[in-house]
């Protein structure tokens, strides 16, 4: 008091001073700052009144209370390994993973005590249920589904406490050794099942492609016979048809009365027999039991024949041979040997 009545003060401006010092304090009393990603909640005289959000609020100094701090961000649960007995009586252990977000402080403040511990409870629980349901090949095969029906079952039950499950994955499934050995054998056993199959589909094809070509080559090789009998034929048709023509023409050539045609007719035929036998693959030994005038006389008529075609003056004479005795048989001449 001294130093103020020294200053020049007086009690009223002491008093004012006063005032203001503690206006100030109230201030900063009333002035509170909520960090992002947090939600305050406000108690009066024990009661929850309202929510402070993110930035600057103010509240009633020495009467209203910060009473919980509320994590709004998403948050991450580990959910510890636990047994889980299937429909089938096999006995495995599975984690996971819980994803989580608070819509309403005041509802996860007041609600539930042990907010997290709440969670995992029921987590855990709902995982057991829905694992239990389903048999081991299910359970190890449709992981997506059981984080699915896993996730419905909770968020519908956490919504009254003003948080939202955002995702439910399950981490690891592990079966007992015995049974990841038992699994890996009926692995095998079907794999080795499969390759059999396939092995007996594949000898099946190739031996349906197989008879299709035997089948194929079968009717290819009839087609050509089929047409080479026709070429046959044809050739055949053509040959007689020429037969017929010369046989027509010399049957006209001794209607007329030329004797030289008939001569080259006989001759002709005569000669290609012999050449026949005696061109023969069986044929070691020709005889001959002719008489050598014969031919020679059918040798004269063509000498006769090509004189008056191609128009020489003195016919061509065939030398005579003397016929042997007719009481003496005729000398054969000795065998051709190959």
């Amino acid at each position: 008091m001294g130093f103020l009545n020294d200053l020049g003060l007086d009690g009223l401006s002491i008093t004012l001073i006063g005032l203001g010092i503690l206006l100030v304090l109230v201030l900063f009393a009333g002035a509170k700052t909520v960090p992002q990603g947090y939600n305050f909640t406000i108690e009066r005289f024990g009661k929850y009144t309202r929510t402070l959000k993110p930035g600057l609020n103010l509240i009633v100094p020495f009467i209203d209370v910060i009473g919980k701090k509320i994590n709004v961000m998403e948050q991450v649960l580990d959910v510890p390994h636990q047994e889980v007995i299937t429909r089938d009586n096999a006995t495995v252990t599975a984690n996971g993973v819980t994803f989580y977000q608070i819509l309403d402080a005041a509802s996860a403040a007041y609600e539930v005590t042990n907010l997290e511990h709440a969670i995992l409870n029921l987590t855990m629980t709902n995982i057991r249920s829905v694992m239990g349901s389903m048999d081991l090949d299910s359970l190890l095969s449709n992981r997506d589904e059981i984080n699915d029906r896993v996730l419905r079952v909770v968020d519908a039950a956490v919504s009254p406490w003003g948080v939202k499950i955002t995702r439910i994955e399950i981490k690891d499934i592990d079966p007992p050794s015995d049974l990841v050995d038992s699994m890996g054998r009926q692995m095998k056993a079907e794999r080795e099942k499969r390759a059999t199959i396939l092995e007996a589909e594949g000898r099946r094809q190739a031996a349906i492609l197989k008879a299709e070509g035997e089948k194929q080559a079968q009717v290819l090789e009839a087609e050509g016979r089929r047409e080479a009998a026709f070429r046959d034929a044809e050739a055949r048709e053509r040959a007689a048809e020429a037969e017929a023509k010369a046989t027509q023409l010399v049957s006209e050539a001794i209607a007329a009365g030329n004797v030289q045609a008939i001569n080259y007719f006989v001759a002709n035929n005569y000669i290609k027999a012999l050449e026949k036998v005696a061109t023969s693959p069986n044929q070691k030994l020709l005889m001959l039991p002719v008489e050598a005038s014969s031919v020679i006389g059918a040798i004269g008529g063509i000498a006769e024949i090509a004189r008056e075609t191609f128009g020489a003056e003195k016919p061509v004479q065939p030398r005579a041979t003397s016929r042997p005795p007719a009481s003496a048989p005729s000398a054969a001449p000795p065998p051709a040997q190959d």
